[in-house]
């Protein structure tokens, strides 16, 4: 079953439930796998869901931000409970000292070496780690390959 497939599942299961804000969550994740098939006019593999999945997790992640620094802990809480949605469809992350030794291996596979080959290696870790690692850390760890 692909990804995109047990999203709906579970959208369906979140109806019979009556559970709304795990609905309104995965209702939004779907609008925006089907708003990216509409407006590039393709039919996603899991990996595509996936990034967009890491986008929508991004988004929360900085919203929760923002809402804390504006004190609105109501606003908080809802994000944080879709945070939570999202997250049960990421494949399981890598671990800081995986994404620091996954780097360093393309570092040394590139021959870079300096901070003018960040774009690079970045570009060479987000084929290689999408949805699999946190790219904050990821660029964390490319920084400090490239800075020894």
């Amino acid at each position: 079953m692909s990804l995109k497939d047990r999203i709906t599942d579970d959208m369906k299961t979140a109806m019979r439930a009556r559970d709304s804000q795990r609905l309104s969550a995965i209702r939004m994740l779907l609008a925006a796998v089907k708003q990216r098939e509409v407006d590039e006019r393709i039919v996603l593999d899991d990996a595509q869901v996936v990034g967009i999945v890491d986008k929508q997790i991004k988004q929360r992640k900085d919203s929760i931000a923002a809402f804390q620094q504006a004190r609105r802990s109501d606003l908080v809480d809802q994000e944080s409970a879709e945070l939570r949605v999202l997250e049960a469809y990421l494949p399981q992350r890598l671990s800081a000292d995986e994404i620091a030794a996954a780097v360093a291996r393309i570092v040394a596979g590139l021959g870079a070496s300096g901070p003018g080959d960040m774009g690079q290696v970045m570009s060479a870790v987000r084929a290689e780690l999408a949805g699999k690692a946190d790219m904050g850390m990821a660029s964390a760890a490319a920084k400090a390959a490239l800075s020894k």
